[in-house]
């Protein structure tokens, strides 16, 4: 039995200090969102698989490579002989400014199917399936094979998590909100940014919406912080909100931070903490990622929890 099975597309990415088109050194890596949670569950000490496909190709065998070596299950990836690996780039025309460059149309992971993610999800039998609304923003058979595992997930008594994750690159608010709503009747547990939420629902108030169907909303707000809303003791209209503040740390990188949120909230859900306590690792691990350039490379490992309690400077001798 896994703890936690994901799926969707990690690319090659490429990473440079500085205006990509002014040439010069640049760093070769991996970056996906569903894989990020992946590393980051893991690093905290749970069995994650992670299901995509990559091209036959060496850049597919970096991305399996670099997640077998973080402890991440690769038993579901394929090695697709008639597409390619996705490929991202970052560059940084100001600090903390950071552009991204798709190259990923028609790329191996938009060809995933309802087959295999079920067959996956039937397989793995993981206490928690997490999926994000990139895939089914891939092509028409990634956005079947999302919904086909949500529901297969779901009917087992698997709770299944959702990421918003809107990338308006890849399509419409309009065609995101008709594809990540068709999931909703089988999730237990939703992570929105603040500006997602008119994608899930078109109530005034969101949040008591979700919460007729979810079990817990939680809300990102970047540095201010997040929030937890679940269902109350009382009515039906009643909601229970906790907030927990963003750790005062220096930013050197956003980008992987709510995938790092994720896989803290994650982590301490499968180790069934409170959802104050899910919050807190949430936060931390977010902050550990803002800390150092990468997706999910400065992610931190359950010893590393506490690192963040000292000063700013502190020397650990």
């Amino acid at each position: 039995m896994t703890d936690l099975l994901t799926f969707g597309e990690t690319m090659v990415s490429v990473r440079t200090a500085r205006p990509m088109r002014l040439g010069g050194d640049a760093h070769l890596s991996i970056a996906g969102s569903e894989s990020n949670v992946a590393i980051g569950v893991a690093r905290l000490g749970h069995d994650a698989a992670w299901l995509s496909a990559v091209g036959n190709d060496e850049p597919g065998r970096l991305i399996q490579r670099t997640l077998r070596a973080e402890n991440v299950d690769t038993t579901y990836l394929r090695f697709a002989d008639d597409s390619f690996t996705g490929f991202i780039a970052f560059d940084q025309p100001s600090h903390d400014i950071t552009r991204v460059s798709y190259h990923r149309r028609g790329s191996a992971a938009s060809t995933l199917t309802a087959s295999e993610t079920t067959a996956a999800v039937e397989s793995a039998n993981p206490t928690l399936l997490h999926v994000t609304g990139i895939t089914p923003a891939l092509s028409d058979t990634a956005r079947a094979a999302t919904l086909a595992a949500v529901r297969t997930a779901s009917a087992a008594g698997v709770q299944v998590s959702l990421d918003v994750n809107y990338r308006a690159r890849l399509w419409s608010r309009a065609d995101a909100a008709a594809a990540i709503r068709e999931l909703l009747p089988h999730v237990h547990t939703i992570f929105s940014s603040d500006d997602e939420l008119d994608l899930l629902t078109d109530a005034s108030d969101p949040t008591a919406d979700l919460l007729k169907t979810v079990d817990t909303l939680v809300v990102t707000a970047g540095g201010k912080g997040a929030w937890a809303h679940t269902k109350g003791t009382g009515s039906a209209s009643d909601v229970h909100t906790i907030h927990r503040p963003a750790l005062p740390v220096t930013v050197v990188d956003s980008i992987g931070a709510g995938d790092a949120f994720v896989s803290g909230y994650l982590s301490a859900t499968l180790d069934k903490l409170s959802t104050e306590s899910c919050l807190e690792r949430a936060t931390t691990s977010g902050a550990f990622c803002v800390t150092a350039y990468g997706d999910w490379e400065s992610l931190p490992t359950r010893e590393d929890l506490t690192l963040l309690s000292h000063s700013q400077g502190t020397a650990l001798r």
